[in-house]
């Protein structure tokens, strides 16, 4: 259940400046990993805050307007794929949410960070399993992140046609596997993720001598 119980009871022990943090894209076979740090006003609502993932893509662009509006601080940051290939995809989390978290106009006291790992935050960092759907602070950046991946991907579809990233945003449909398999990979798309997906049949495509 959202509410503020996690944050109130991080400020009684003296925490003032509180973000919450939650990433984007961790799943997808294309595109980077998207991350959002938000810092919102004590105990401030926000009609319809969810977890992004529970929202409508027209609920989604509409609280990231209030939330935008509304917050105290924010900032977006994301890791590129060579950087998800080369670190892996939850290193590569913990990448751009630290980079999210440093992109603040000031730096927090507290950062409340989604999931049941924080690894080198440059602040006190606290993990909240599912704190999407706990914490508004985490909440909020999940609608941030999700929102400005899924525009992200809008723009990847206008360089890479054929693909339909707009759509997909990314994720191993069907639709998108067969697309790969006609047209080859991207430099957008992810090498291990298609690995795992498609097998040894992508060493077929030439883009990967490259890489």
């Amino acid at each position: 259940m959202l509410n503020w119980d996690i944050e109130d009871g991080f400020r009684k022990e003296g925490f003032k400046i509180i973000c919450g943090c939650d990433e984007a894209g961790r799943g997808p076979i294309a595109g980077p990993v998207f991350a959002a740090a938000v810092v919102l006003p004590e105990n401030c609502s926000i009609e319809g805050l969810n977890d992004s993932k529970k929202l409508s893509a027209v609920k989604r662009e509409q609280l990231y307007e209030e939330i935008r509006r509304v917050a105290v601080d924010y900032h977006v940051a994301h890791a590129e794929v060579y950087e998800i290939e080369a670190i892996n995809i939850l290193n590569a989390s913990m990448l751009a949410m630290r980079r999210a978290i440093l992109g603040l106009k000031t730096l927090p006291d507290l950062a409340l960070i989604d999931g049941s790992i924080a690894r080198d935050f440059p602040v006190k960092a606290v993990p909240v399993i599912k704190g999407d759907g706990k914490s508004p602070s985490i909440a909020a950046a999940s609608i941030l992140a999700k929102v400005e991946r899924d525009r992200f991907c809008v723009e990847m579809d206008k360089f890479y046609p054929g693909y339909n990233f707009a759509k997909n945003k990314g994720y191993a449909t069907k639709e998108h596997k067969a697309a790969v398999l006609k047209n080859g990979p991207t430099p957008v798309h992810r090498k291990s993720f298609l690995g795992k997906t498609l097998g040894d049949v992508i060493e077929q495509f030439d883009i990967w001598q490259s890489w």
